[in-house]
């Protein structure tokens, strides 16, 4: 386009150099009656206005490129050694196909490790949110009772044959500890069935005789109706008792029963070695035990239900950023198109934000101009009219219009130009990326 002016301004200095010598009479006669003849022919035809006699105005022409419509340089969000490379040149894909896969070892290591810490944070969250179970209340039910019951007897430890009474004691409830740690033995297994089955006799009598009256008006108020009531509440009890036997005893009752093996011997010792003195430490303790109790009866506090859930907050996120970055080793094509250009291979170390692939949609094409001019850019308006022809395709000529004009000129050999995209009336598809074209715009 510079090329262009410059040869424009020489065509016309020559012209007002030729004028200025026909004017002043230096041109030789042959050359001026030549010259005056049109002149004159002109001049009686009709009169022409200055403005009609001045140089018409050129033409806009500019330099252009084909480039597609969509059309992004992809990099990587992370970095690391690229394990698969799914593509090559040329190659057409689609919206979301796996391009480019790092190594995700450690990625996944800290997803794992993620998610332990908030399944972790989680069930600490449950454990708080639930409060104290059965079986630890039992435990400082047990305990509060043991520390009273060792106060009551350091008090009356000085009273004539506490210390066989609490040998007594102990015994008995090691007796009873190791009852309920062994479960039920043969024997009580044996009776336990004899009387399930002995109340189930009694239940099948009853209701074969409370199904003789039934139908009766006053069926609930004869004795067999009562009988029935009476079987069905005495096999409930035989059965329930055998299954108490069966599965062995609780939690709760093995706790309890330590504590009050624990309470005997406290009992004993206390008896043996009471002293005045300790009174005080013993009631200390009942408080203790009392405190203790109540603490794990009244539930959590909601201090500590707070704590919990920002620690589930935090671990959330932990996790949520630990997927971001094994999601952030996969190069993902953001639209369908062909890939122009490859710059990595499978085993090279990829650096985050490098350009890696050019993905174009060459469904579309659009044209930018590449020298056009301050002077030429002054009065080009989108939405205007062009004319596109093509260096390598001589025969296709094409008609568009100005869809968009970048409002920040760059610098090219010291002219400013600006860059006009062109939208093609219809696409053709022998075009191909970076082709040369000229962009008529008119006169200006």
């Amino acid at each position: 386009m510079k090329r262009f002016v410059v040869v424009l301004l020489i065509v016309v200095t020559l012209a007002g150099a030729g004028y200025s010598a026909y004017a002043l009479g230096y041109l030789p006669a042959a050359i001026t009656q030549v010259l005056a003849a049109p002149a004159a022919s002109s001049a009686q035809s009709a009169p022409q206005s200055v403005e009609a006699q001045a140089v018409a105005q050129p033409r806009v022409l500019a330099d252009a490129k084909v480039v597609p419509l969509l059309r992004s340089d992809l990099s990587m969000a992370a970095s690391g050694i690229a394990m698969q490379v799914n593509v090559k040149e040329g190659d057409r894909v689609q919206a979301g196909d796996l391009l480019i896969k790092l190594d995700d070892a450690q990625a996944r290591v800290a997803v794992a490790q993620a998610q332990a810490n908030l399944a972790r944070a989680q069930a600490n969250l449950d454990k708080i949110k639930a409060g104290a179970r059965a079986e630890n209340i039992a435990v400082a039910e047990a305990a509060l009772a043991a520390a009273q019951a060792n106060y009551d007897k350091l008090v009356n430890a000085a009273a004539p044959g506490n210390i066989a009474t609490a040998e007594a004691a102990l015994a008995k409830a090691q007796a009873e500890y190791t009852r309920v740690t062994q479960g039920a033995t043969e024997e009580m297994l044996i009776g336990a069935r004899a009387n399930l089955a002995s109340a189930e006799a009694q239940l099948n009598q009853a209701r074969s005789a409370y199904n003789r009256i039934k139908d009766m008006a006053d069926a609930g108020m004869r004795p067999e109706s009562l009988a029935m009531q009476q079987a069905t509440i005495a096999y409930e009890a035989a059965q329930a008792q055998l299954n108490d036997l069966l599965n062995g005893p609780t939690a709760a009752e093995i706790a309890s029963a330590a504590a009050s093996v624990r309470q005997a011997q406290v009992a004993l010792e206390t008896a043996k070695n009471a002293m005045p003195s300790d009174i005080a430490v013993v009631a200390a303790q009942v408080t203790q035990a009392q405190a203790q109790l109540d603490e794990i009866k009244s539930g959590a506090r909601a201090e500590d239900i707070a704590a919990a859930e920002a620690e589930v907050a935090a671990a959330t996120a932990a996790l949520q950023q630990a997927l971001v970055g094994l999601r952030n080793t996969e190069l993902r094509a953001p639209f369908a198109g062909v890939i122009a250009t490859l710059n990595v291979t499978e085993g090279e170390q990829v650096s985050p934000s490098a350009p890696v692939i050019q993905l174009a949609d060459d469904s579309a094409w659009e044209i930018e101009t590449s020298d056009l001019t301050e002077l030429d850019i002054v009065g080009i308006t989108q939405g205007r009219n062009v004319t596109l022809t093509f260096d390598a395709l001589p025969d296709l000529e094409l008609s568009g219009v100005v869809s968009r004009i970048r409002p920040i000129g760059q610098d090219n050999r010291g002219d400013t130009v600006y860059t006009v995209v062109v939208t093609p009336s219809k696409q053709d598809n022998r075009l191909l990326w970076n082709m040369t074209a000229v962009v008529d715009f008119g006169a200006k």
